[in-house]
């Protein structure tokens, strides 16, 4: 079981996590924005489709819950889990973090990018490699986790679902601002226009989908199973 002390220092680090995601995130938009202003592109348009993107998305939803579970961490007992909201969302942000890490750096990393779109480096590493690290390290390293039941993996699911679908129903109605192409996808392999059209986008949404099927399964696992080891060690004590 970790000590008071240890869970204290480790809030502390969720939050300057936290932090830093936000930030990131920040810096990111700041620089599209200008990009966008000297370019003359539509600013509504290009700031729409950065909340769009995946990796935005799901480093919002870490920075919210680590601030969250920092704060909580702070005011209530160190040595009790997290409420089951707060474990649920841990769940639903851990995932989605360590899948934006796999899918980019395996898939997108080193991809050319219309004039105008060039992340901010430590911005980019931040977003895409720093901050699904420190999840991953928070779900095996950090505070213990509740048990929560394997049903929880649907909800971990929700989140990838809408997402996915909201930007194939979106992508066909929107003007790629760079481009002028009469539609915009946050990723190529989404792009239903791009060689292979929609077999190839059905292929990779189906292969995705078993990543977070596979990555959620196993961050509940881990939770479930640091709990019965606490629990373990404070029958045995």
């Amino acid at each position: 079981m970790r000590s008071p002390a240890f869970t204290t220092t480790w809030s502390i680090l969720r939050l300057v996590m936290g932090l830093v995601i936000v930030a990131a995130v920040v810096t990111q938009l700041v620089a599209s924005v200008a990009t966008t202003v000297e370019l003359g592109r539509d600013l509504g348009t290009v700031i729409a489709n950065f909340f769009s993107f995946f990796t935005i998305l799901s480093n919002v939803l870490a920075a919210s819950v680590l601030l969250w579970a920092g704060i909580d961490a702070r005011r209530r007992d160190r040595t009790a889990v997290e409420s089951p909201a707060l474990a649920t969302a841990l769940a639903c942000a851990t995932t989605a973090m360590i899948i934006t890490g796999i899918v980019y750096n395996l898939l997108l990393r080193g991809i050319t990018l219309p004039q105008g779109s060039e992340p901010v480096p430590w911005s980019n590493e931040v977003l895409h490699l720093i901050g699904p690290l420190f999840l991953l390290l928070d779900l095996l390293f950090g505070p213990r986790r509740r048990d929560l039941p394997w049903r929880s993996v649907l909800v971990v699911l929700a989140f990838p679902l809408v997402w996915v679908t909201y930007t194939l129903l979106r992508g066909p109605l929107v003007t790629n601002p760079a481009t002028g192409d009469p539609w915009w996808y946050p990723y190529p392999f989404l792009n239903p226009n791009n060689p292979g059209g929609w077999p190839s986008v059905l292929v990779y949404i189906a292969g995705i989908s078993i990543a977070f099927v596979a990555v959620g399964a196993f961050t509940v696992w881990i939770g479930r199973r640091r709990a019965a080891a606490a629990e373990s060690v404070t029958i045995t004590s």
